[in-house]
């Protein structure tokens, strides 16, 4: 198994990348091409509350990233709401109206209990548990008729344990897109959850690890960022070439995600996944940041564009507001230069 130790998303990407474009072996898959790395990849996250991505190479968008995160945080399995930011994640449900492998559904309400609640309180009672573990797959429903499911958990389970008082957190997956997944969606979600239990329980985050069994990308997404996987330290023994940071360089920083205790966090929560804007919240996570995010994304989908981008400053969490004003920018600027922009 290799284990990448890193300080965060933005900053091990490059180096991923390297890795599978010097070291990958090519595979045929069901949606093509894929580079494979012939072992396990474990990627340990030092501050996994940095967790925005800003190579503009990349492109991610953090639009989807974000909002997609707090709707698994809610629990739900719609496809509505997480298609408003990214309309193509409709073709994964069977149906067009739910997704049959959706996490927060799969935290929340799957197995008939809320199994974030149950951690919870189970290490706020004994902080030396060993036991605590969040489960995705679901071998009832998972394993028969694979062939009619569109939308299988890629993500397995979820362990968490107090560690030298931090809440540390593994991810075991199964299959693991660099790019999309791993590096992408994942490392946000997660990220989350995990400052979500941790605030929860009243303990620092620890680290984040991410256990990826099929460690892959896509060829046709992998070979456009060659480029970018030279930013990488790993290129060069004498690490010559330093990976741009800007959580390091101290340009950009995190927003605490709970300010007040989780049970009225989740209801702010749940208003918000139903009203919006439309009200003045309890913690300042929702007035500060998710809020100012939503009322953007709405006006950039109405045809605002300049009106959207003059209104980024007013997301109080820097990293995000970065990451929101580049991915507007760019396709306030964009060229036939090639790149898939929508």
């Amino acid at each position: 198994m290799l284990v990448l130790e890193t300080r965060n998303v933005h900053s091990v990407f490059p180096s991923a990348l390297w890795l599978l474009l010097h070291e990958g072996v090519k595979q045929e898959s069901r949606n093509g091409p894929v580079l494979t790395l012939m072992q396990p990849v474990t990627t340990v996250y030092r501050n996994p509350r940095e967790r925005v991505m800003f190579w503009s190479e990349r492109d991610a968008n953090p639009f989807f990233h974000f909002f997609e995160s707090l709707w698994m945080l809610n629990g739900q399995n719609d496809v509505m709401f997480p298609a408003r930011f990214a309309k193509q994640i409709k073709k994964y449900s069977d149906d067009g109206k739910i997704f049959h492998g959706a996490y927060g559904y799969r935290w929340r309400n799957h197995f008939k209990q809320d199994q974030l609640l149950e951690v919870i309180a189970n290490l706020r009672n004994d902080h030396t548990d060993r036991r605590q573990v969040v489960q995705m797959w679901d071998a009832s429903v998972d394993l028969p008729d694979q062939s009619s499911k569109k939308d299988l958990p890629c993500n397995l389970m979820v362990t968490f344990q107090i560690v030298m008082d931090s809440l540390d957190m593994v991810v075991f997956n199964r299959s693991n897109d660099i790019v999309w997944g791993s590096y992408g969606s994942n490392v946000v979600h997660f990220s989350m959850l995990h400052e979500f239990m941790a605030s929860a329980i009243g303990v620092p985050t620890g680290t984040y690890s991410q256990i990826s069994v099929n460690w892959h990308g896509y060829l046709d997404t992998l070979l456009p960022l060659t480029e970018l996987s030279k930013q990488s330290p790993l290129e060069t023994p004498d690490m010559a070439i330093v990976t741009w940071d800007p959580y390091a360089l101290g340009q950009v920083r995190t927003f605490p995600l709970m300010g007040t205790p989780h049970e009225l966090w989740l209801e702010d929560l749940s208003v918000f996944m139903m009203e919006e804007d439309t009200i003045l919240y309890r913690d300042s996570f929702f007035n500060q940041v998710a809020s100012p995010m939503i009322r953007i994304h709405k006006m950039w989908k109405s045809g605002e564009r300049q009106e959207a981008f003059d209104k980024v400053d007013e997301i109080k969490a820097t990293d995000w507001r970065m990451a929101c004003r580049d991915w507007m920018a760019r396709r306030m600027t964009a060229q036939d230069d090639g790149v898939r922009y929508e």
